[in-house]
């Protein structure tokens, strides 16, 4: 007979929205989350008041305790997190953790991440399999260790990815699936039947590192279909960078034009009404939804009503 996984003492780590999906899926199923570890409050917005994160918010509105380090490493932390005795440690889109932490608990750290590991170990997994154009992504449960993502394998869901989706659409998905797989991870962790399945390594690795600003920014010497993927795997944040009048032009959502021109690549045109497309390799990318520095964002007709382009 299996044990009674719900007295399973867990600290669960996370930040963002994400997170909050799988930390409400324990809660919910009845386990027992004896702490939340989350980052400090952040200032934000024009008056630079502090701004908790999602997890923080969610855990004060279910009365779970909160550890908000600055650093992973200080001592009092550190001793804070050995007290709670945990069986087990979540992490879901969180720091790295130093060995410290993620060796403490007997049954070690377990980690909720984006994609089917080793494919898209790294920061910004959901971002790069839309930039890249994949077609299917998914969610990988595995086991903490000295390099970031490279665990054992616990259990793996796939999901497609539409066409048009952007990220922000796929991660609204994938924290449900997400959520769905952890609590089945330590259904099967307790009974004891899961395997565990080390990763390897190939030539077709991708990697999925944070996303800077250059890897926002267009090139228009690219074909339409890259540059569309782009504008989906930057959507809603930090979203795609171009160039307008000078200025600095961040593009949300787009549609993709494919036919022949001999225009130079890059060059913007619109009929002041109701559309604004900018040559690329084999077509236009016309945008729907930007923000051009010094205002704010809206659809394209909004825009080019109070807009005359140079």
């Amino acid at each position: 007979m299996e044990p009674n996984i719900l007295v399973m003492r867990i600290v669960f780590m996370g930040t963002p929205d994400f997170a909050v999906a799988s930390l409400d899926a324990l809660v919910s199923n009845g386990f027992n989350v004896v702490s939340v570890v989350t980052a400090p409050d952040k200032p934000a917005g024009r008056g630079l008041k502090l701004t908790e994160s999602a997890v923080k918010k969610y855990a004060i509105e279910k009365g779970i305790p909160i550890l908000q380090p600055i650093k992973l490493k200080d001592p009092h932390f550190v001793e804070s997190l050995n007290e709670l005795k945990a069986d087990i440690q979540i992490v879901v889109a969180f720091r790295m953790l130093p060995e410290i932490v993620w060796n403490m608990p007997i049954m070690g750290t377990l980690n909720v991440h984006g994609s089917l590991l080793p494919q898209y170990r790294g920061a910004a997994p959901i971002n790069w399999a839309v930039i890249n154009g994949e077609k299917q992504t998914g969610v990988t449960t595995f086991k903490l260790k000295h390099e970031i993502d490279t665990g054992d394998i616990l259990l793996q869901e796939s999901m497609p990815i539409g066409d048009n989706e952007t990220a922000t659409e796929v991660h609204d998905r994938m924290k449900i699936i997400g959520a769905n797989l952890l609590v089945k991870t330590l259904h099967q962790l307790n009974s004891g039947t899961i395997q565990e399945t080390p990763q390897v390594i190939s030539a077709d690795t991708k990697h999925a590192p944070k996303i800077f600003t250059k890897d926002c920014t267009i090139q228009w010497n690219q074909e339409v279909e890259q540059i569309y993927n782009l504008v989906r795997g930057l959507a809603e944040f930090p979203g795609a960078i171009s160039h307008l009048d000078g200025k600095i032009l961040k593009i949300y959502k787009s549609k993709k034009e494919i036919t022949p021109h001999s225009y130079e690549l890059g060059k913007p045109f619109t009929d002041h009404k109701t559309f604004l497309k900018f040559s690329c390799i084999n077509g236009y990318l016309h945008i729907l939804d930007l923000q051009l520095e010094g205002k704010k964002r809206m659809p394209v007709a909004d825009f080019l009503r109070g807009y005359k382009l140079a």
